[in-house]
């Protein structure tokens, strides 16, 4: 998992140069969420994935993170991906040492980085 520090740096500077494209590259998202004390809408570049037929995000600064919790107090957000907006629901922690819940091909990758937390969302468009 990734430091606070590194989580920091990326929120102030690489989110603001990632976010037009995770809204497009296969792989990436852009998770839409309000503040839970603030109301403030925010817009967080994640690694997102399909898994029978809902999406499961990996965690890789933890399920301590902020956007986390007020996805989970909100119980839903919405999802830039491909182009298209998704709005998710049902969201649930899901720990997964297997890293199952992501392609093959992505899982060495998260096991190096030490990321078995997943955010795993319901899709209210399922197909």
């Amino acid at each position: 998992m990734l430091g606070r520090g590194m989580a920091r740096f990326n929120r102030q500077v690489l989110n603001r140069l990632t976010r037009p494209l995770a809204r497009h590259l296969p792989g990436f998202g852009v998770i839409i969420h309000r503040g839970r004390r603030t109301d403030r809408l925010y817009k967080t570049p994640v690694n997102v994935f399909r898994h029978d037929g809902d999406y499961v995000v990996a965690l890789t600064y933890g399920p301590e993170s902020d956007w986390v919790k007020n996805v989970l107090a909100a119980g839903g957000c919405g999802l830039i991906t491909r182009g298209c907006c998704i709005p998710l629901v049902a969201p649930r922690i899901e720990h997964d040492e297997s890293r199952r819940l992501v392609p093959a091909v992505i899982r060495p990758m998260l096991r190096l980085l030490r990321v078995a937390d997943f955010l795993y969302l319901g899709s209210c468009q399922r197909t």
